[in-house]
């Protein structure tokens, strides 16, 4: 028995018999590993091209395109009333779409996001989640209809534009691609898992994509490079800052690359003297509940120390995450730590995949984006050309027949009475006046009330026109330069109607490194300092120049309790150094100063440099970036210290600041100068008394030196400013509180030993107020510009100020209001600026 078996049982698939009833009844023989990998390569290509990926003309996936689709078909237009979303996910299950529900509705919601979807397509109403990770309502409680954007998508869509394949039982046609007014892919970007590949697309802003498909039809030839003139970087629905530089040109050159991107957050000092983070923004995909879960993690665990406490403010779709500071937090330090260990900082990775004609993945640049979107345009266009034109023809062919008929109405009419059937009255007609069936059709099927006169002249008119349109069809389907034109003209329209302001800030350089000046405009600018230490950027000629005694214009919006502290001109290429009330310096170029309008109130200090708590700035100096680092830095404190440091010593200034001069208690750093080493300094006090004196007294010292006496004080007095003496024949500018003030000559302050008491430099009363400062005026020095504690500010010619006595009190400069005073005034270099009617009204 055993031996039968063993004969019976082949050993190999040689033994096997190749006349067997399976293979005559057709059954192949194949190995378990290719059936696998059969059916692997066709579930990927299904999950590639029917679910995960975007068509690169419409930038839609296959279930986003069914959902816009059914819902046009159904009439969910922009302008319709919403209707439940449960009716939509059926219809769209139901007829095109044979996957869950649930998948679905999701893929709606997304849609309907204003934080996921830099342009939303559809409008939600309902609850449709947040950016806090919530779930939609269910389907049955939310209501939606299409967006006005996403009417263009559709748009001329019934005018065999594109074309249709069968739904998935073969019921119904569904379009292959939708019209696609606008480069919906690169608009809204799209993010998508497929098998073995996968897309991740940022969005883009409307009025920059426009322009950069503008220029690419303008000139086929434009580089990246070009378009990149327009295109700026990512528009994020949620904004944010990117850091953009090499690697976002290369994402937009290879379609692969990496930008980070970092949360708006400001630091703001409370009434109660602390500070606290005011985050507005976060990145594109951050979750905020979790964001502020981790935040509460990193201080749990010690990871974070400085924070009191952590809310979320937002509402109405605002982000406001404040998180309170303690008192002895470093505000700036602690923000540099949320980003580094916090999603407030990320990254995102291009890898722009996108489908070709529908069918074939490929990585694409932003101008291979463009131009196949250009290319879908220039096929729908020309289809919808070619059906106008067809309908047009004809129209045009019927309306002929109809004034066949209306020239021969008589003969007409009598035709059809004599015919016993309507088969019988079309053949007569078209024997009869040479008609076309289909001219015989309408002829027969003519109401009475188009033999009237207007009814002919109605008909004679459209048909010109008709013909006139004809002739139009025909010039744009014979040139492709007429094709390009409608789209741009569509395009420009796109633009006016639905562009905006982009929400994402970029700056043009990897993070960290800010090193090229190139893409800053050289500028001459104001930089302002508040004793609230807020801080701003504004244009020189924003400022508008005004005779003695006027009133000024308003020159920046403070809160309460805050004035105007200083002001220094300087071009936006400049190197700033300030210095802090407790002996410390900083170091920025002047435009990483935020720039703002004159009426704004500008950032608080604390955002650009890592003060202490209870740390301002109370100096800024301007050190141009041609400048020579010879010489030296003279400095003063508010008790009449003074001391001299090389210039040399401040090359090199980290982030986190450097000691400048060693305090004692009370005491603080208020005035910085640049000198030569044999300038004479004049130092006034608030009661009117000023001593002059050479540098050279004072011998160069550390930067952490004490430094020597500068001036005797008297009881209750103390320093008010600080200036050097370049040349004998200089003059001094003296204003007074109340807004008094006049020029006097260097020369009437003989030099003295440095810590006398000084001489008068202006007569102090209860009309003039205290001296505010004594300024040395340099050549070429024409106006100043006095700001008040109320905001208020006026820009006058030195050649109106009177040039007096030692023992004056001067004249009124400044005309004030009630309970304001003069707070700084800064001196401006003669400058090519024409006066304004309005400008020239004397006080």
């Amino acid at each position: 028995m055993e031996d039968d078996m063993t004969t019976n049982v082949p050993t190999s698939d040689d033994d096997m018999s190749l006349d067997t009833p399976a293979e005559v009844a057709g059954i192949e023989h194949r190995t378990i590993e290719k059936v696998m990998e059969d059916s692997f390569f066709r579930y990927s290509m299904s999950v590639i091209i029917d679910r995960a990926l975007p068509d690169v003309r419409d930038g839609l996936k296959p279930v986003h395109r069914r959902i816009l689709y059914s819902m046009n078909v159904n009439n969910n237009r922009s302008t319709a009333k919403f209707v439940k979303s449960a009716l939509i996910v059926g219809d769209v299950m139901g007829k095109y779409h044979p996957h869950g529900d649930s998948a679905i509705y999701n893929a709606m919601v997304r849609l309907a996001q204003p934080w996921s979807l830099r342009y939303p397509l559809i409008q939600g109403q309902g609850n449709f989640g947040s950016m806090d990770g919530d779930e939609p309502a269910a389907m049955r409680y939310t209501e939606a209809r299409m967006a006005k954007l996403a009417d263009e998508i559709l748009v001329d869509i019934d005018k065999e534009t594109i074309d249709f394949r069968d739904n998935y039982d073969g019921s119904r046609q569904e379009p292959v691609v939708l019209p696609a007014k606008v480069p919906n892919l690169l608009l809204n970007g799209q993010i998508g898992i497929a098998v073995g590949m996968a897309t991740n697309i940022p969005s883009h802003n409307l009025s920059e994509l426009v322009d950069a498909t503008v220029e690419l039809i303008d000139n086929d030839q434009a580089t990246t490079d070009d378009l990149l003139k327009h295109v700026k970087g990512p528009d994020f629905p949620t904004g944010a800052t990117i850091y953009g530089g090499a690697p976002m040109r290369q994402a937009y050159q290879t379609g692969r690359g990496s930008v980070m991107m970092r949360a708006v957050a400001d630091i703001v000092e409370t009434k109660k003297g602390r500070h606290r983070i005011v985050v507005t923004e976060v990145p594109y995909g951050v979750n905020k509940a979790s964001l502020i879960e981790k935040i509460a993690e990193l201080v749990k665990d010690k990871k974070l120390n400085g924070i009191s406490d952590l809310r979320d403010e937002s509402a109405r779709g605002a982000v406001r995450v404040v998180i309170e500071l303690k008192k002895d937090a470093y505000p700036k330090k602690l923000l540099n730590q949320l980003y580094k260990l916090t999603p407030l900082q990320t990254s995102f990775n291009f890898n722009m995949l996108a489908l070709i004609d529908g069918v074939q993945p490929r990585i694409l640049g932003l101008k291979e984006m463009l131009e196949e979107f250009v290319k879908h345009r220039q096929h729908v266009v020309r289809r919808r050309t070619e059906y106008e034109l067809r309908k047009a023809r004809e129209r045009a062919h019927i309306l002929e027949g109809y004034k066949i008929a209306l020239d021969h109405i008589d003969e007409v009419i009598k035709t059809i009475r004599a015919s016993k059937t309507q088969d019988e009255a079309e053949k007569a007609l078209i024997a009869k006046f040479e008609l076309t069936e289909i001219q015989a059709k309408a002829i027969l099927a003519m109401q009475l009330r188009r033999l009237t006169g207007l009814e002919r002249e109605a008909i004679e008119n459209e048909l010109t026109e008709l013909l006139t349109m004809i002739k139009r069809f025909e010039e744009i389907l014979a040139d492709e330069k007429e094709i390009l034109a409608i789209i741009k003209s569509e395009l420009l329209e796109m633009k006016d109607k639905y562009g905006d302001e982009r929400r994402s800030k970029i700056i043009n350089h990897e993070l960290g490194k800010f090193s090229d000046e190139e893409l800053i405009p050289e500028e001459e600018a104001v930089v302002l300092l508040t004793t609230e230490n807020y801080i701003k950027r504004t244009l020189l000629t924003e400022y508008r120049r005004q005779h003695r005694g006027g009133k000024g214009k308003r020159g920046m919006t403070t809160k309460e309790e805050d004035v105007i502290a200083q002001l220094v001109s300087a071009s936006t290429h400049d190197w700033l150094l300030f210095f802090t009330n407790k002996g410390r310096v900083f170091r920025l170029k002047a435009y990483e100063v935020p720039a703002a309008s004159l009426a704004a109130k500008g950032v608080a200090a604390v955002n650009l440099l890592q003060l202490q708590p209870e740390e301002k700035i109370t100096s800024i100096i301007n050190h141009a970036k041609d400048a020579p680092d010879d010489g030296y830095l003279f400095m003063a404190t508010t008790k009449g210290t003074v001391k001299k440091t090389p210039l040399k010593d401040y090359a090199n200034i980290r982030t986190n600041g450097l000691i400048t001069i060693k305090l004692d208690d009370g005491d603080e750093l208020r005035w910085i100068k640049q000198t030569s080493g044999e300038n004479d300094v004049v130092i006034s006090t608030s009661a009117g008394q000023a001593v002059r004196f050479n540098e050279s007294e004072c011998r160069p010292m550390g930067r952490a030196a004490r430094g020597v006496r500068g001036v005797r004080l008297r009881p209750n007095d103390i320093v008010v400013g600080m200036d050097v003496v370049t040349v004998s024949e200089q003059t001094l500018l003296v204003i007074s509180q109340n807004g008094y003030g006049k020029i006097t000559k260097v020369a009437n302050f003989p030099s003295h030993k440095r810590g006398g008491v000084g001489i008068k430099a202006a007569v102090v009363t209860n009309k003039t107020g205290p001296i505010i400062t004594v300024q040395t005026l340099e050549a070429g020095a024409n106006e100043a510009l006095l700001i008040s504690q109320g905001g208020q500010t006026i820009r006058v010619l030195l050649s109106d100020i009177p040039t007096l006595g030692r023992t004056t009190q001067g004249v009124r400069i400044m005309r004030l209001s009630e309970g304001d005073a003069v707070s700084s005034i800064g001196i401006m270099q003669e400058t090519e600026l024409s006066l304004d009617g309005d400008q020239e009204e004397k006080g």
